[in-house]
């Protein structure tokens, strides 16, 4: 049997973006999810880091540019929150360059912009 990495974490995590779409609905900004999920990680003690900056490299470089992730939480698992009908292939690799550019080994897709509230996991295979 295969163990689910960071089990007890992502249930913690899905539970409290639950929460929130359950009270705020579909439809709203991505910022207002970022917002209330700030909140809601507050209540149930989840430790996260809210729009952390990736430093990106080339060729061995540090480059000017940087990304910026939703959230980092349990210095484990990125984040990455979504408002949209349909996930798209893109936003996949959104966070697998997240996860490459942080070095942790999961990942959350999280997607507010339907009537129930989708979510994937993602791993990196790299670490």
């Amino acid at each position: 049997m295969t163990e689910i990495l960071f089990k007890d974490e992502s249930f913690k995590i899905i539970g409290a973006c639950m929460k929130v779409h359950t009270e705020l609905g579909p439809g709203f900004l991505e910022a207002v999810y970022q917002d209330a999920l700030e909140k809601e990680f507050k209540k149930r003690d989840i430790p996260y880091q809210r729009q952390p900056k990736l430093s990106l490299f080339y060729d061995g470089e540090k480059l000017k540019k940087y990304y910026i992730a939703d959230f980092f939480c349990y210095n484990s698992i990125v984040l990455e929150l979504k408002v949209t009908q349909f996930v798209l292939d893109s936003h996949y690799k959104q966070l697998q360059n997240s996860l490459k550019s942080s070095r942790y080994k999961l990942g959350l897709l999280i997607n507010f912009g339907t009537s129930s509230l989708t979510y994937k996991r993602i791993i990196n295979p790299s670490v």
